[in-house]
């Protein structure tokens, strides 16, 4: 299991081996963060609720139960007003 920690330690994720292939689990303290993808990312909201400014898109708010799909190789935004805990599964 893998430990990884990003901007000053407001998110933190552990990655996980799972039968839909390689996913993080983790938690983003409030913030607005941008990332970079190398692959299709499937974002789940599991608590909390995250927005998201996905390329060519508008913000969107997502809370528990819902996700969205991240294109590989765009770089994206997400804004956090309280914790938010997710799930993200890696597409290759």
């Amino acid at each position: 299991m893998k430990h990884n920690s990003y901007f000053e330690g407001n998110i933190q994720s552990l990655a996980v081996s799972t039968t839909d292939g390689p996913a993080t689990v983790g938690v983003i303290e409030p913030g607005k963060y941008s990332f970079g993808t190398d692959c299709v990312e499937h974002m789940h909201v599991v608590a909390g609720t995250l927005k998201a400014k996905l390329p060519g898109g508008e913000w969107q708010s997502y809370g528990p139960g819902k996700f969205f799909i991240v294109p590989k190789d765009v770089k994206f935004e997400v804004e956090a007003t309280g914790d938010v805990a997710y799930l993200c599964y890696y597409k290759r």
